[in-house]
């Protein structure tokens, strides 16, 4: 069963249609690479499968529960989490604290949190992404204080803190100085391994995602142009005149 089933989803405002039809399924462990040029709406489609946005038409399933709909609030208790553009962290708040703060939700009941200690009993996972995202160093500084590119790293370790099974990440490359790219990579392929979730990643940067993804979707004009391994798209000749070749 497919981890993620997306048939059909359109989303138009008022005369332009930023996704038109869009149809993929994402397996158990898989990492899916979506690229396509600015405008081809790859995070208009990001934010209806999350429930951001209502699209128009069109159905979303995760491991096989119609989540059509669904809030963002909802889906994130369900398994599945996501990373934005802009960074999403508090910058008054210790890198140690956001970490905390983003896994809350996904604790016990409201009661329970409402009673349970400060760290609501998150304090060793906190600890495992700390050494995962080699953030120790900086811990307990307010995240507001930490260089981009560390911030960047804080918003994805806060994506994963609950153990998500699927996980979304819209370009995050964006704003990474080029020498942590690599790094960034091997640690999205650890994470990969050692939490056996599934990813869907947006993203720029073609070395990263022909290095990282075991399948690309390539959009453009709001549709799918061709679904393959890195090697095939590199190689599809309509990909390299609508996109690569730009």
């Amino acid at each position: 069963m497919s981890i993620l089933s997306v048939h059909d989803i359109k989303k138009s405002y008022g005369a332009i249609q930023a996704v038109g039809g869009v149809s993929f399924d994402v397996e158990p462990g898989e990492i899916l690479g979506v690229i396509g040029p600015n405008g081809s709406g790859k995070t208009t489609l990001f934010n209806a499968i999350l429930g951001q946005i209502r699209p128009d038409t069109g159905k979303v399933a995760f491991e096989g529960k119609d989540i059509s709909g669904g809030s963002p609030l909802e889906l994130s208790r369900l398994g599945v989490g996501r990373t934005f553009q802009n960074l999403q962290v508090f910058g008054k708040l210790s890198l140690r604290d956001n970490l905390i703060l983003a896994a809350q939700e996904h604790t016990g009941t409201f009661w329970g949190r409402m009673f349970a200690p400060p760290d609501n009993g998150l304090a060793e996972r906190a600890q495992e992404m700390l050494d995962l995202f080699r953030l120790n160093h900086v811990a307990e500084l307010p995240a507001g204080s930490l260089s981009y590119g560390q911030q960047k790293l804080v918003d994805i370790a806060m994506a994963f803190m609950p153990k998500p099974r699927l996980v979304l990440l819209d370009e995050p490359c964006a704003g990474v100085n080029p020498s942590l790219v690599d790094g960034l990579r091997e640690l999205l392929v650890e994470l990969n391994k050692k939490q056996s979730g599934s990813f869907v990643v947006i993203e720029h940067n073609m070395d990263f995602i022909m290095k990282l993804c075991h399948r690309v979707v390539c959009m453009v004009e709001g549709k799918v142009l061709a679904v393959g391994k890195p090697e095939e798209i590199q190689g599809n000749r309509a990909v390299l005149e609508a996109y690569l070749g730009n």
